[in-house]
């Protein structure tokens, strides 16, 4: 069987690499391009296709998916079926809401089978787009990120300058608006707890957003931010020195910073949203807090305080988060959505 995928390689994120190097040994996944689309593949697998709705420039983004559309249709011709894993049911900067609209109401028709990451998430697409109930559904999750990562290491806080008898709170990941970076800052400039810091570490997408968050922060010594990509190396580090991770999120469906926290050892505090109640269900109470409606002072104090309490060394990871599962199980996603439009 031959997969069509976009992306299979990825700058910052390992999830993509990681799927498609796990598939059954009789599935051959290649990186898309223009010029691949007079081949003849089973499956294209397509990731984040509401990206697009994240270019700035409304020609170019109305461009690239007019240029979408015209690639589907053609593989469509040569007999390829269409499936999305859905990571989210709308682009989070919402920068050209009609244009959106209109990338919807065309998208969906063409897609042959759709793989959610949760069952909320399933949920949720179904809602969004009834017409999703026509084709085949599979929930494969996302899977953990432990062998991406260096381990924890013991001297990180030294490496990093963090006091010992410091309660290291960690936000970490990519800094966009939807991910309420500026609300957690707020909410920890209350917080009462000795020794209590906070630490925000990733790449802000825009400049207003670095500058509203940098504001926030300037009124408390307790917070440290850094405005860059971090390698894994030094990812690793810094949750490795943390005690808490938060991931104050106003809006997510799935989150590939609470896997990595999860994978690398870090109990997590995300908001009852999306798929974070199943991240409880399947790793427990130890491990995954949640909390409703907006991120307060006292809610981050009693998350800190659960945080440091004693726990095991390692997260045990749910035999459904094994990488080796979920390249079977999207495998045989595959060969039932072939099945499905073949019967049709």
């Amino acid at each position: 069987m031959r997969v069509l995928a976009w992306p299979i390689q990825s700058p910052t994120n390992p999830y993509t690499p990681l799927l498609y190097s796990n598939l059954d040994p009789g599935v051959q996944a290649e990186e898309f391009s223009a010029g691949k689309l007079l081949e003849r593949y089973s499956v294209w697998h397509v990731h984040w296709p509401e990206a697009l709705l994240n270019i700035r420039n409304p020609l170019l983004a109305a461009s690239k998916v007019a240029g979408l559309f015209a690639a589907v249709d053609c593989l469509h011709m040569r007999g390829a079926k269409l499936v999305w894993t859905i990571h989210n049911c709308r682009s989070h900067e919402k920068l050209h809401p009609s244009l959106e609209a209109w990338f919807w109401r065309r998208f969906i028709p063409r897609v042959d089978g759709i793989i959610s990451l949760s069952a909320a998430g399933l949920s949720n697409a179904l809602e969004s787009f009834p017409e999703l109930h026509r084709v085949p559904k599979a929930v494969i999750p996302h899977g953990h990120y432990r062998d991406e990562y260096p381990r924890a290491t013991l001297g990180a806080r030294k490496k990093l300058g963090i006091p010992s008898e410091a309660k290291m709170v960690l936000f970490v990941g990519a800094v966009r608006a939807y991910k309420n970076v500026d609300t957690l800052v707020r909410a920890f400039r209350d917080v009462t707890t000795p020794n209590a810091s906070l630490y925000i570490v990733g790449s802000p997408n825009s400049t207003k957003l670095a500058e509203s968050i940098l504001a926030e922060a300037s009124s408390d010594n307790r917070v440290s931010v850094l405005f860059e990509f971090v390698e894994p190396k030094a990812l690793s580090a810094y949750l490795s020195a943390a005690d808490l991770v938060v991931l104050p999120y106003r809006d997510i469906l799935n989150s590939g910073s609470a896997l990595l926290s999860l994978s690398l050892n870090r109990p997590i505090l995300v908001p009852d949203l999306g798929a974070m109640g199943e991240l409880k269900g399947d790793f427990g109470d130890s491990w995954v807090r949640t909390f409703n409606g907006e991120l307060d002072p006292s809610t981050l104090e009693s998350a800190l305080d659960w945080a440091v309490q004693n726990r095991m060394a390692v997260c045990p990871m749910p035999q459904k988060y094994e990488w080796s599962s979920i390249g079977r199980e999207t495998a045989r996603f595959y060969g039932a959505v072939i099945a499905e439009n073949v019967s049709h």
